[in-house]
């Protein structure tokens, strides 16, 4: 069997960036360009030069990482009207960034060429010409992005037509038709698709696929693009962008490369690399990973229900379309009150407990009644183990917590000033610690630390790396017991632990101090 190769054409750094609460700085821009590179991705649109200083900075600086596979592409409109395409601010801009692609957006529908460009039809064909003959003369690829494709050609077909035919005719190697109201259905998708690749036929260039996520179908879509012949997917890492975002392409790359036959993307090659990409560009840009993801969520592969899980440990097939490991992730079997004696069995397993019918239920009936109380266990795994060991007696603590202090204060210009002190007693030894921290939670962190280095230096590995707070009970108002989630890391795991209180230094404090035991802990093993 014939495989097609399909190009992933990212544009995360110019479409992404689009989205509300999304912001990248040039130092990001640049990290998550190596990543992309590494992976495999073709292409990695880098902005619009003419923008701001960032994109242009981006683009010198860019040619310094020494990328390895993908082409950097330059993105910018089509010409002004009225003004000679080697005179346009725009195309110089493109040219004079030194990407080697260059994408030119132009209008299709004819409603936006007369109502939104105000110029004539045979005006905005002239745009697209001269600004593609233009880039394609200084030397450049040509990616003619057809914006409101979909939406033009079923407006106006001919007109469709004649403009993707005139980027095609002045030299653009690829024709990316988008979805740019993200209003199509997968059938439109792939009729209209089918006609743009018959349209331009006759010159060699290819057709590609850039769909919106407004109907939620950007993925389905772009695959339906796919199957009608576009042979490039353009989309964004975790589908962020303006609006609902974009197709995502980590879901597109899964899809292509293990869900349809007859296609390959990124070489065949790093798909386990998958869910760190995603993770990556979700801490880059400073947002909450999305647990619920396909194939890259943390709850992707996650397991709740007992009889899930019961299913799951003797065929993991039961309950999973794919074995996680293809695309860099893992199973995880959840824990609540929802569970039944097969989670607490798998979860347990690691921890070489007696297959103890008895030691499970208690188990289960201590989590039941701790969520009770307001905790949750699904993302706090470090918790659940100290959890287990405390039912099963085999818990050791390494300190004994006495007492602390939390102080904050604030001086008269305004300065804040955070506080805690620590009293543990570690063995036969007292020891009492003051620190200072940019919050009271980091204080506190400051302070403990302080205070058990001598004994455990191997804590200075330890680092916290995110910090949730929920409120469990709402209607309490101010006096609402308070969820705090904390995950740690050090050189070879990542952790989660949990503390509930209706203080929310306590709730924090107790977090803080699961994350030490266990860090502790697995260390000593």
């Amino acid at each position: 069997m014939t495989v097609k190769t399909i190009q992933i054409y990212d544009t995360t750094l110019r479409d992404g960036t689009q989205g509300e609460g999304v912001s990248l700085s040039l130092e990001d821009k640049l990290q998550i360009a190596r990543r992309l590179d590494e992976i495999g991705v073709d292409y990695i649109e880098g902005g619009y030069p003419l923008s701001n200083e960032k994109d242009e900075q981006f683009f010198q600086q860019v040619q310094e990482l020494g990328l390895k596979h993908a082409k950097v592409c330059a993105f910018g409109m089509t010409r002004r009207r009225g003004v000679e395409a080697a005179e346009d601010p725009g195309m110089l801009a493109l040219r004079d960034s030194g990407a080697p692609v260059c994408t030119v957006v132009g209008k299709t529908w004819d409603f936006h060429v007369t109502e939104v460009l105000r110029v004539s039809l045979e005006e905005n064909l002239q745009m697209i010409a001269d600004s593609v003959r233009f880039l394609v003369d200084e030397g450049r690829e040509v990616i003619y992005d057809a914006e409101h494709f979909f939406d033009g050609w079923k407006a106006n077909p001919e007109y469709g037509r004649q403009t993707i035919r005139a980027a095609a005719e002045s030299g653009a190697t690829l024709v990316a038709l988008c979805d740019t109201n993200g209003g199509s259905l997968p059938e439109e998708i792939a009729e209209l698709t089918k006609a743009a690749v018959e349209a331009v036929s006759e010159f060699e260039v290819s057709v590609g696929i850039h769909c919106h996520n407004d109907s939620e179908l950007a993925i389905a879509n772009s695959l339906a693009g796919v199957d009608a012949g576009a042979i490039q997917v353009q989309g964004t890492i975790n589908g962020i962008g303006e609006r609902c975002g974009n197709a995502d392409l980590i879901s597109v790359i899964a899809n292509l490369a293990f869900k349809k036959t007859g296609y390959q993307v990124l070489g065949g090659a790093n798909l386990e690399h998958l869910t760190e990409l995603s993770r990556f560009v979700y801490e880059t840009a400073n947002m909450n990973l999305r647990n619920g993801q396909p194939f890259v969520g943390r709850s992707a592969f996650a397991h709740k229900g007992g009889m899930h899980a019961h299913a799951v440990a003797k065929a993991a097939s039961t309950y999973e379309h794919l074995d996680p490991a293809l695309v860099g992730n893992e199973r995880r079997i959840l824990i609540s009150e929802l569970s039944g004696r097969s989670n607490v069995k798998a979860l347990s397993s690691e921890y070489n407990l007696p297959d103890d019918d008895q030691l499970m239920r208690e188990i289960l009936a201590e989590v039941v009644r701790l969520e009770n109380e307001g905790y949750q266990f699904e993302a706090a795994k470090a918790s659940f183990a100290l959890l287990v060991q405390r039912c099963a007696g085999t818990y050791e603590s390494h300190f004994d917590r006495i007492k602390y202090h939390v102080e904050v204060s604030v001086q008269g210009d305004g300065t804040v000033t955070n506080e805690a002190t620590v009293k543990v007693a570690v063995g036969d030894q007292i020891r009492h610690e003051v620190a200072e921290g940019d919050g009271p939670v980091n204080a506190l962190d400051a302070a403990i630390r302080k205070a058990l280095s001598d004994t455990y230096p191997e804590l200075q590995k330890m680092h916290l790396v995110d910090y949730k707070v929920r409120v469990v009970n709402s209607d309490a108002g101010t006096a609402a017991r308070i969820r705090v989630f904390i995950d740690c890391k050090d050189d070879h795991d990542v952790w989660g632990t949990v503390g509930v209180s209706e203080n929310i230094i306590e709730a924090s404090w107790m977090a803080l101090v699961d994350a030490i035991e266990y860090k502790l802990g697995k260390d000593e093993k």
